[in-house]
């Protein structure tokens, strides 16, 4: 067997032309309808899409969800919206989360294109809640949409550190894209949702 200098340098005779990067793509699909499109989407990786007009009117549609009704432990993030039975700030150990029936926390805006939400750790002391709670409802601004992946990173890049009238929920230690309940088809292709996270997702838009 050659020895390990004798692979480096063999390696190093053979190596491939570099070639230019190709240019980026800046732009990306855009779509007539934002919402429609973004309901679309969401409806087919299994989620719920909602328009509520007020708080009143998103208290009285959360009320109706059979997810929220059937929860014995609910905790609401955001404010004059559900109810909360536990104090956040009591609780030390995440793992103390996992009795968390339906959880409804903000969403800071929303991707038509593949109905996803982006959400942070932003005022909130356990991010787990977004996979831990057995149900999700993420509450999101009804204008706060951009219609593909490429304005979403670049509406992150722009965010500055102290945030604007635009972004101002900028630089949070922790964010990611939601889209849809937590599901996976590894075991003998069979589709099982909430396998390693919610089993529901709804997003209101809030106009």
């Amino acid at each position: 067997m050659a020895g390990k200098q004798e692979i480096l340098t063999a390696i190093r005779r053979h190596a491939l032309e570099t070639v230019p990067l190709i240019d980026p793509v800046t732009d990306g699909t855009t779509y007539p309808d934002l919402r429609e499109q973004f309901r679309t989407v969401l409806t087919s990786v299994g989620g719920e899409c909602r328009i509520a007009t007020d708080c009143d009117n998103l208290n009285r549609q959360l009320a109706e969800l059979p997810e929220y009704r059937a929860a014995e432990t609910i905790y609401s993030a955001v404010p004059e919206v559900g109810r909360s039975d536990i104090d956040l700030n009591a609780i030390a150990d995440p793992h103390e989360l996992d009795h968390v029936g339906c959880a409804v926390l903000p969403g800071e805006f929303a991707v038509a294109e593949n109905g996803a939400v982006w959400v942070t750790d932003r005022a909130m002391k356990h991010r787990v809640l977004y996979f831990i709670a057995e149900h999700l409802v993420l509450i999101v601004p009804a204008d706060e949409m951009v219609d593909n992946m490429h304005a979403a990173y670049a509406r992150l890049m722009t965010a500055s550190d102290e945030g604007d009238a635009v972004h101002p929920f900028a630089r949070p230690g922790f964010g990611t894209f939601l889209s849809g309940p937590s599901k996976t088809a590894d075991i003998e292709q069979s589709l099982v949702m909430g396998a390693q996270g919610p089993k529901s997702l709804t997003v209101f838009l809030m106009k």
